[in-house]
């Protein structure tokens, strides 16, 4: 099994980590980025980001393949679809173990996103690409002409279900609560879209249907009443759950398991830092994680040259 070994090493390859690793190559240190899958994270299924300074309106995709081009230029070490299998970190020398072999460095950079939050309903695992999907850029051309809803009431449902409206003839909005959360600028376009219909105070008890979906069951929070939504498709966009599953009892986390930082990113573990979707954070857009990315590896980099005039060894 080969050895690499690096100043600094960075899992995960959307925003946060790939603004980390331009800022460390800058540092001159030694960088490597570490993805399970392709480059550009969640970002790169977003049909347009409208927050994103500089840019009026950009595709997601297109915003990341600038972040990665950015980062060719300082030539960092890149191994996408790696299948991780065991991480160290409280070591001094961490050690990240993948089916190709073994990378070690004084630093890691932790921004391995997050995951979208399942129902956790009968019927959501079972029709999984049969009519219920976490990416409407992905999979909503599937929907043309018929009839689907999706979860949630933030900026990533509601510009979700307008987006599905370009193919779908009806788009029911359900939401738990009685108002939306999304931005008002989102709200205020989503109310003229005639194809959107909301359905407020209520929750999804139940997916169904034969070889693909067909019916949601519903039930109203305050009443208890309960009815059938005829649909072809459902899109749960209810928040997410960070990636931490390699990391689980190396690191300190909160309740729900987002990993915790300081003001300069640094976790609990020397030489550890978390960026993005990943750490306890008051927003989780594009332009916070790639500010996240830009302040670990400023610390990293000041972290991997004070262990190089002191002595570091395995624990």
């Amino acid at each position: 099994m080969e050895n690499k070994n690096y100043d600094i090493i960075i899992l995960g390859g959307g925003p946060a980590g790939l603004s980390a690793a331009i800022y460390a190559a800058r540092s001159a240190a030694k960088v490597a980025i570490i993805d399970i899958s392709m480059f550009g994270g969640q970002p790169s299924n977003y049909l347009e980001l409208e927050n994103y300074p500089g840019f009026s309106k950009i595709g997601g995709y297109d915003l990341m393949e600038k972040f990665e081009e950015h980062a060719d230029m300082f030539g960092i070490d890149k191994y996408p679809m790696e299948e991780i299998q065991s991480v160290d970190l409280t070591s001094d020398i961490k050690t990240i173990t993948t089916l190709n072999g073994e990378f070690t460095s004084k630093a890691v950079i932790i921004a391995t996103g997050a995951q979208a939050k399942k129902l956790g309903v009968s019927g959501e695992k079972e029709f999984l690409g049969r009519g219920v999907s976490y990416c409407a850029v992905c999979d909503g051309a599937f929907y043309k002409d018929k009839t689907v809803a999706v979860v949630g009431g933030g900026n990533a449902a509601v510009e979700e279900a307008m987006y599905l409206t370009r193919f779908a003839n009806k788009v029911y909005l359900i939401h738990r609560r009685n108002e939306l959360r999304a931005d008002k600028i989102v709200q205020e376009r989503a109310f003229k879209n005639n194809k959107l219909e909301f359905i407020y105070d209520t929750i999804v008890k139940e997916i169904e249907g034969n070889e693909l979906v067909t019916n949601a069951k519903l039930e109203n929070v305050k009443t208890g009443e309960t009815q059938n939504l005829a649909i072809n498709g459902i899109f749960p966009y209810i928040g997410f759950t960070p990636n931490v599953e390699q990391f689980n009892g190396q690191i300190e986390q909160d309740e729900n398991g987002f990993i915790i930082t300081d003001d300069k990113m640094q976790t609990n573990i020397k030489g550890v830092y978390a960026v993005g979707d990943i750490r306890t954070t008051p927003l989780r857009q594009v332009i916070t994680a790639a500010a996240d990315g830009a302040v670990a590896a400023v610390y990293a980099g000041r972290y991997v040259e004070i262990t190089e005039t002191v002595p570091v060894l395995n624990n």
